[in-house]
């Protein structure tokens, strides 16, 4: 048992940030799911996209600075880390929606299963887009926004 603390102790960091992501995602897919069967596909990889991001990115900054980086700043370091956070997360925002542009508007005309399964291949897009996301986040929080001093 002392063995697995010290696991969970050594990696938590890593750990915390793959079960926080993990759930950030799954509320992700969740909300563009929710998006598409209520407003169909065009709304969901599009503002419903960039609606969802928006919460999403609420969500893992509260549960980055809270459980993973576990960062301390107040006051002017905390709204600078903010914006920072902020500011990455809209990068990655913005990488999602090409990457969904490209995938459901570009590549879907072009891809017979696609074309036989729109909401199927979108939601396999955006799985697809999350992984690229979710690294991505990763160094930005991990190098940039939370790291140690």
């Amino acid at each position: 048992m002392e063995k697995i603390k010290a696991l969970i102790k050594k990696y938590y960091e890593g750990l915390s940030y793959l079960f926080f992501g993990g759930v950030a995602t799954l509320l992700n897919l969740v909300l563009f799911a929710l998006f598409q069967a209520v407003f169909g596909t065009d709304f969901a990889t599009g503002a419903g996209n960039v609606l969802d991001n928006a919460i999403c990115i609420l969500f893992a900054y509260w549960t980055n600075r809270t459980f993973v980086f576990r960062s301390k700043n107040t006051g002017k370091a905390a709204w600078a880390e903010f914006g920072q956070f902020v500011s990455c997360r809209i990068f990655t925002m913005v990488l999602d929606q090409v990457i969904i542009w490209l995938g459901v508007t570009i590549l879907a005309p072009h891809v017979a299963f696609a074309a036989a399964n729109g909401e199927l291949w979108a939601m396999g897009v955006k799985l697809f887009s999350q992984v690229i996301v979710i690294v991505s986040n990763y160094v930005f929080s991990k190098l940039l926004i939370f790291k140690k001093k």
